[in-house]
């Protein structure tokens, strides 16, 4: 059935050589529809929530996959209204992205295999960047680095593969007019999803313990895991 398998089709997004005008386009897109999904919603209700505010006035931040570090730059913003001060490391394998956001702070790095020592961050997270991982075994991979190198709080959210989220998305996406190859990769993005079956399994394989994976807002998969003592 329709959606029963993800797909492995890679996404033209993720083409490394790519002009850097072509890039940053492709970003400027990508952030219409971020916030349109309210993309920094799920760090800015499950953060506060787990952690408390006494503990949110003062952390250490890694975003893997940080893309051109947007996430970090927004979350930084509705930190600072608040008094609190997150400082955050994004890491990612595209140079030609980071650029897009000199004054922030990244690594350059794999983030199946961190360049960290472990629990080098009050909190580790991730956003829609599961899906562009191919097999099992690199998010198995993903998962195991990223909760090495948590101090406190791991919180990692992706798309869903599922036929509601692909059909709005198609609506919106032909409604904003944006590009067929941009198109085309929103609708993989759906495709090349997971399931919170499937991610379950792998964070048991992960070794991760009393992890929660649960499917939030019908769109997106969370997985969120709290050291003990933290």
């Amino acid at each position: 059935m329709f959606l029963n398998r993800r797909s492995l089709q890679a996404e033209y997004f993720d083409t490394f050589d790519r002009p850097a005008a072509e890039i940053a386009e492709g970003y400027r897109m990508l952030g219409k529809v971020n916030r349109l999904f309210h993309f920094a919603e799920p760090y800015q209700t499950f953060l506060p929530k787990t952690l408390g505010p006494e503990a949110c006035r003062s952390l250490t931040l890694l975003d893997l996959g940080a893309g051109d570090g947007s996430l970090s730059a927004e979350l930084t913003r509705w930190a600072a209204a608040r008094g609190w001060d997150w400082r955050f490391t994004n890491l990612d394998l595209n140079r030609k992205a980071m650029r897009l956001n000199p004054a922030a702070r990244w690594v350059a790095a794999s983030a199946l295999s961190l360049p960290f020592r472990d629990r080098s961050f009050d909190v580790v997270m991730a956003s829609q960047m599961t899906h562009h991982l191919d097999a099992g075994d690199e998010v198995r991979a993903h998962f195991c680095e990223a909760w090495r190198v948590t101090r406190q709080v791991l919180l990692i959210n992706d798309l869903h593969r599922n036929v509601v989220l692909y059909s709005i998305l198609w609506v919106l996406l032909q409604l904003y007019g944006f590009p067929e190859h941009f198109k085309n990769d929103g609708m993989l993005s759906v495709l090349r999803a997971w399931r919170v079956n499937e991610w379950r399994l792998l964070v048991r394989q992960a070794g991760i313990p009393n992890a929660r994976v649960w499917l939030y807002g019908g769109a997106r998969l969370m997985l969120q895991a709290r050291r003990n003592g933290h």
